[in-house]
């Protein structure tokens, strides 16, 4: 890619913007009538991926050269696990597939029973994610191992990181099979239909956060939810971009994105969170929680986790921030490819990154400021006292302007 990118602008795909206003047009007849057409739609959304995914993984251990590709899975380099990079990849993968830290899980268990079995759906969530990941993994690399004998190269050297494996190398395996329009036709129909689900699922949490805050939202959820699909459309756009030598300019701006708005917030706000029901709500009010909602309390495993390994996961948790902390400090422009970022892509990336995390010091020093209390200290001990241990629960004026009583208590 021998361009730049302040190139990007010249010219736009314009079948590529067609096909993505279509997608958005989906997903807001989807999503517009609220949480009960949307969860139809997530039946199918859902559950096809799982059958493509059998499929594929059918097809690709038949493959000539495929027990390589499955050899190099499940032989990892162990070495790799002292880069700082790989941790922070790793707890990505997890944010992303699984989904705390994004308010999805928030908002979807918002429409839930009060007395729905949160304990049961939780294991059962994160099983399924973790089996859908490890399937996963034998579906990729063993086309790999197919690519790596078809061409001569080692797997290392065929695989690609972050869009190019699925939107480069996977589709070219696909390409050299028997019957090659069929299957790319199943991949892709399975890709819209996790980004279909994935963009349900992050509409949905910004929707319900806004509806409870601000009323008005919810009164008008369809003009609403235009505006957000409307907005989504002209970032979309920059994406859609060549170069004046027709080359793709778009895959850099979402390199950029991906890089850049989805790790050092999503990190911080999860690990404050952690830090916020361990320290600060309290082990045992949150144990007194899932009492009242359940009926039971959680188990001895359970309770001797939160109580006994929580202190040791939090400071493990410590540990890796210090180590991405130090990736920070050595940090590397970012290079697609063979395409280096300018400095100024960089700088502005670096505050975009931050820009999500800084919403946790600037609302706690709202908090703090209006907290009741004559000196510092007092004001700090109330802004960290729960509300339900508080005398008064009415003590902040909701930004949203609405009536105190119907905040939401922890």
């Amino acid at each position: 890619m021998s361009h730049t990118l302040s190139s990007t602008e010249r010219a736009r795909d314009w079948h590529i913007v067609i096909a993505l206003a279509i997608v958005y047009l989906i997903c807001y007849f989807s999503m517009w009538k609220g949480i009960g057409t949307s969860g139809k739609v997530v039946w199918f959304t859902a559950l096809f991926p799982y059958v493509v995914l059998g499929v594929l993984f059918v097809r690709g251990i038949t493959l000539p050269g495929s027990e390589m590709g499955i050899a190099y899975y499940l032989q990892p380099n162990v070495t790799m696990l002292w880069e700082p990079s790989v941790w922070q990849d790793a707890a990505t993968q997890v944010f992303f597939s699984l989904g705390p830290g994004f308010g999805v899980l928030l908002a979807y268990s918002s429409y839930n029973n009060f007395h729905n079995n949160v304990y049961y759906d939780a294991l059962l969530t994160s099983s399924i994610n973790c089996a859908t990941s490890f399937l996963s993994g034998f579906v990729i690399f063993s086309v790999l191992g197919y690519m790596s004998c078809k061409s001569g190269k080692r797997i290392e050297d065929v695989a690609q990181e972050g869009p190019g494996l699925v939107f480069v190398v996977y589709p070219e395996a696909l390409a050299t099979m028997p019957w090659a329009p069929g299957w790319s036709v199943l991949f892709f129909l399975m890709l819209i239909t996790l980004g279909l689900d994935s963009s349900f699922g992050g509409s949905e949490a910004i929707i319900t956060g806004l509806s409870d805050e601000y009323p008005i939202i919810k009164r008008n959820r369809e003009r609403f939810l235009a505006l957000l699909f409307g907005f989504y459309m002209i970032i979309g756009i920059f994406m859609c971009t060549n170069t004046k030598d027709q080359s793709q300019g778009g895959i850099l701006i979402m390199e950029w994105i991906i890089v850049y708005g989805t790790t050092w917030g999503l990190l911080i706000a999860v690990f404050c969170e952690v830090m916020v029901i361990a320290f600060l709500y309290g082990v045992g009010q949150f144990t007194a929680d899932v009492k009242e909602m359940l009926g039971f309390k959680p188990g001895i495993y359970w309770r001797s986790a939160w109580t006994v390994a929580a202190p040791v996961v939090l400071l493990t948790n410590l540990f890796l921030q210090l180590m991405i902390l130090s990736s920070f400090i050595h940090y590397k422009p970012l290079v697609y490819q063979d395409y280096a970022y300018p400095t100024a892509a960089n700088v502005l990336g670096i505050f975009f990154a931050l820009s999500a995390a800084s919403c946790i010091p600037i609302v706690g020093c709202y908090k703090l400021y209006n907290a009741q209390g004559a000196t510092f200290s007092q004001k700090l001990e109330r802004a960290m006292t729960p509300y339900r241990a508080r005398p008064t629960q009415c003590e902040y004026t909701p930004i949203g302007g609405r009536n105190a009583s119907n905040d939401i208590i922890l």
